[in-house]
């Protein structure tokens, strides 16, 4: 399924701040959302340009790319909002002859390390206890996925 995604500005700022606030329990502000948008090596997309589903910011240097966040509205989840956005920056990312893309994960998210396992990424390292969970803390899983790869949208069988 593909959803409706925009490039992501400035303007965009108040709803990543709301869909971010859903969807974590360390909630940045609508200044941090403003403070990364302004930088010239940060890109974000929305999906859902009349009704914003979800969003992903990244972040680019050299030929490397890190997710920065990527958060969905619980109304939207399990519609396939992520997967688009991540196949669209996935897109973006190859045509910018970037080699590599990193991301983290709460390991307790078994959506989303089943998401990015299904297109490619693989686990590149952890850090213990870096995520505010629930229950407490949760690790982070390190994943990384070569670009380069990326051929369309059967990528994600990979």
């Amino acid at each position: 399924m593909t959803h409706d995604i925009v490039q992501a500005g400035i303007a965009h700022a108040g709803v990543m701040e709301a869909l971010h606030r859903d969807s974590f329990e360390a909630r940045w502000s609508k200044q941090s959302f403003l403070d990364l948008l302004a930088q010239s090596n940060v890109n974000g997309w929305i999906a859902g340009s009349t009704a914003p589903m979800g969003f992903v910011l990244i972040r680019t240097a050299a030929d490397e790319a890190e997710v920065l966040t990527l958060a969905v509205g619980m109304p939207y989840r399990r519609q396939g909002v992520a997967q688009s956005l991540i196949l669209c920056v996935l897109k973006w990312l190859k045509e910018s002859a970037v080699e590599f893309w990193h991301l983290e994960v709460a390991d307790d998210n078994d959506a989303a390390i089943a998401l990015y396992q299904s297109l490619g990424f693989s686990e590149s390292g952890r850090r213990a206890k870096y995520y505010l969970s629930p229950n407490g803390h949760a690790d982070a899983i390190l994943m990384t996925k070569q670009v380069s790869n990326f051929s369309s949208i059967s990528d994600r069988t990979r």
